[in-house]
């Protein structure tokens, strides 16, 4: 990690939430935004950030949603160090098999926090190969899921982002899983994340749009901040991006699928 340039990226669809938790980021690496208010996110959120990073020179990329919690940072580094050791692409939790409250496929992880190694994604980006990757072939991954504490779905195609990892392992990169469990006794969904060697790194709240909207999710959040040592808020630039059409885009998208599927249930 001697010399390399980090960086982290959120798509922030709650802007109170992220002013609240970007204080517990990192300070010591640039910080990108994607407007994630016009429905940009999982895989569309993925493709823009190749196309708004890809030749800034970034080495490696942590991908944090703004409600994630972060504990130590140190870890982060910890973890960064660890990966180009032992050659791993990206790590992040699986989306199944791993936490409670989400049980879809072992095999890849869920969005919300992950260190990816970006200057090596750089050099084998094809978005239309990538986009190809939405299926699952019988016993192709040889994960051990016998001692997964949760339940899952290794048969799950449930988020269209999951193309994105499986397209990474097709290419024979590796996955680095780290361990995460339930994170308060009071609180049955928040999850707590593990760096590489296993030390507390952060919380990860889920509902961020329910933050400041719905009472009950931003009490247990607010509960959530209580148990971190709050730094005094620094001042950071921030590059923001935002795709301004995006969202009549996806209306596009949607209304056109929506055609598609009556035309095909009456050609049925």
């Amino acid at each position: 990690m001697k010399n390399s340039n980090i960086a982290i990226l959120t798509t922030v669809i709650n802007q109170e939430l992220y002013q609240k938790s970007s204080c517990l980021f990192p300070t010591t690496m640039q910080r990108f935004v994607i407007d994630g208010s016009n429905k940009m996110h999982g895989l569309d959120s993925i493709v823009y950030m190749m196309k708004k990073l890809k030749g800034k020179g970034i080495d490696w990329l942590i991908m944090a949603d703004e409600d994630v919690l972060f504990i130590d940072t140190k870890g982060i580094f910890e973890t960064i160090n660890f990966m180009e050791d032992q050659d791993y692409m990206v790590c992040g939790v699986r989306d199944g098999g791993q936490i409670a409250i989400r049980y879809q496929n072992p095999y890849v992880i869920n969005t919300f926090l992950s260190i990816l190694n970006f200057k090596e994604l750089e050099s084998i980006w094809n978005e239309k190969e990538m986009r190809k990757n939405q299926y699952l072939n019988d016993d192709e991954f040889l994960d051990d899921l016998n001692s997964l504490p949760q339940e899952y779905n290794a048969t799950s195609l449930f988020e269209p982002y999951y193309c994105f990892y499986l397209w990474l392992r097709r290419k024979g990169k590796r996955i680095l899983f780290l361990n995460a469990t339930k994170a308060l006794v009071e609180d049955d969904i928040t999850t707590l994340v593990y760096d590489a060697n296993n030390n507390k790194l952060a919380y990860h709240t889920w509902y961020a749009r329910s933050y400041g909207v719905t009472k009950a999710h931003t009490e247990r959040i607010d509960n959530v901040f209580k148990q971190i040592n709050i730094p005094e808020p620094t001042v950071e630039r921030i590059i923001y991006f935002k795709d301004s059409f995006f969202g009549i885009k996806y209306k596009m998208k949607k209304n056109w699928m929506r055609v598609k599927m009556k035309l095909e249930s009456l050609l049925k």
